[in-house]
């Protein structure tokens, strides 16, 4: 009984030789490729020894998954580029506004004051924010009195104790509240100008640049004023 060459006539129903293919540089097998070699597989099998069905099942289920991970990877990657451009835009319209975002130094602008909120997890019957210079020195403390539960806004209006007017640049910024007779540190948000939007490199997302403060995560909002 002779032999028969599977691979040879494989390859030679696909117009090809098996040598010359061993030549060309590896490329991926597309669908219409990958049809072509299961048919001729099926022709040139030998007649003593024929593929099971399920051996024909798996071939084609391994492929569509191979195919499908390859499809889902590229259409996540197009959402996410989609998603990134359509976030970019949205965050070029906030150039020139004030947005919160936590933080717990501030940047008073010239002529201007400074603001922000602090996040109070229960009622307190006595909060303060202290203001300090860059050395650690308290410039101002604005007692805030009872608060409830909630957001609570402050402003500062750039002067010390005596009244004097600060200079611009960066101050600190602490909120303390007395809940439950003790006295608590308490997450302040402070307001800060965008001057320009970016888009990060390796996969940072859209940045925020902030005046005199430098770039924030534009996740990092919490509010637009």
């Amino acid at each position: 009984m002779s032999t028969i060459d599977t691979n040879n006539n494989v390859w030679a129903n696909l117009g090809m030789t098996r040598e010359a293919d061993e030549k060309k540089p590896s490329e991926e097998v597309g669908q219409e490729q990958f049809l072509k070699l299961m048919l001729a597989q099926m022709q040139n099998q030998d007649p003593m020894k024929p593929m099971e069905n399920g051996d024909f099942l798996t071939q084609i289920a391994q492929f569509s998954a191979s195919k499908g991970i390859a499809d889902m990877s590229e259409s996540i990657s197009s959402l996410t580029q989609s998603l990134a451009s359509n976030q970019a835009l949205q965050a070029s319209s906030l150039i020139g506004r004030v947005v919160l975002a936590p933080s717990d130094t501030g940047f008073l602008e010239p002529g201007q004051g400074m603001g922000g909120s602090v996040e109070l997890p229960s009622s307190t019957l006595d909060m303060n924010v202290s203001i300090y210079d860059q050395s650690g020195a308290v410039l101002k403390t604005i007692p805030m009195g009872q608060q409830t539960a909630g957001d609570v806004y402050f402003a500062w209006d750039g002067t010390d104790e005596a009244g004097n007017t600060m200079p611009p640049g960066l101050y600190q910024v602490e909120a303390n509240a007395n809940i439950n007779g003790q006295t608590q540190t308490m997450q302040t948000l402070v307001a800060s100008r965008v001057e320009s939007v970016s888009v990060g490199k390796g996969g940072q997302g859209v940045l925020l640049n902030l005046a005199g403060l430098g770039s924030m995560d534009f996740n990092n909002v919490r509010e637009i004023m």
